[in-house]
């Protein structure tokens, strides 16, 4: 199928008119409808009903969208990684969430550097939903994510067991800093701790929220692995009795992309786990 239908289609949807399509498309809007006669055509289904006040999707077209956004981003995907650098065999496609970039991204990524020479390689930073929609697609070979999904044909296999842990500022423990963890850590958090659940300060980033206390004060909830060296110095101080939540990293891959070189990268990534010393999502540049 034409991918131009597909992306016609998706910009009907988004401006709700065929003629509006046709303006951000800069074409026709005859042009605009001969496609759609083409696409329904193909499909053999009604995508829109159309009228006065615009293009409403059918119940066909909306399941529709499920698949033209598939199409749409794995073309992107090929136009981005063809053709393949000069000396290269292959791509690797690996994902990880925002919170993992430093050390552990950085250091798998150094790691695949090292010792696949022969494969570039493309690093996917994002929330944990959109890297599992790229494995879905066939995007990504592998990523990182706190919440996987159990889909048909996904690997999934924890490499972190971490908790979460709420920790102080030694020198101005107030005031609470709300961090979200994700849906899961939300609805145990606000049982456990309801007098908490609407704090006046919050952030979705880890490591934003970390660097906001280490400079202004404040507690918050982290990884244990990334706020130990603060605790050792005594920079940060554990609350006592607070409770604590269960937070682990999964690795997650579909089977139907697995290689001996993927197997490659992944024994590397089990690797920087284990001597990865520094958690503390410290970046140091060089001045």
């Amino acid at each position: 199928m034409d991918i131009e239908l597909a992306r016609t289609f998706l910009e009907i949807t988004r401006c709700g008119s065929l003629a509006a399509a046709a303006e951000k498309l800069h074409v026709t809007q005859t042009a605009i409808t001969a496609r759609v006669k083409n696409l329904e055509s193909q499909l053999g289904s009604t995508l829109f009903i159309r009228n006065r006040a615009g293009a409403r999707l059918t119940a066909d077209g909306e399941a529709f969208m499920v698949y033209a956004n598939q199409l749409l981003q794995t073309w992107e995907a090929a136009k981005r990684d063809l053709p393949l650098p000069d000396g290269y065999r292959n791509v690797l496609h690996i994902g990880g969430e925002v919170s993992l970039c430093n050390p552990l991204m950085l250091g798998w990524a150094q790691a695949l550097r090292e010792h696949i020479p022969g494969h570039a390689l493309r690093t996917e930073i994002r929330e944990g939903d959109y890297l599992l929609r790229q494995l879905e697609l066939g995007v990504l070979d592998a990523a990182l994510v706190f919440q996987p999904h159990y889909w048909p044909g996904l690997q999934v296999e924890q490499v972190l067991e971490e908790k979460l842990i709420l920790v102080q500022l030694a020198s101005q423990p107030e005031p609470y800093v709300y961090i979200d963890w994700g849906q899961g850590f939300r609805q145990q958090h606000d049982t456990a701790l309801p007098d908490k659940a609407r704090a006046a300060l919050s952030f979705n980033l880890g490591p934003l929220a970390l660097q906001y206390i280490l400079e202004n004060g404040g507690a918050g909830y982290f990884r244990t692995r990334v706020v130990q060296s603060y605790l050792d110095s005594g920079v940060m101080q554990r609350v006592a009795k607070a409770p604590e939540f269960s937070f682990p990293t999964y690795l997650v891959y579909s089977r139907a992309r697995d290689s001996a070189v993927l197997q490659q990268a992944l024994a590397l990534l089990r690797e920087v786990v284990k001597a990865e010393s520094d958690w503390s999502q410290r970046w140091d540049p060089l001045i």
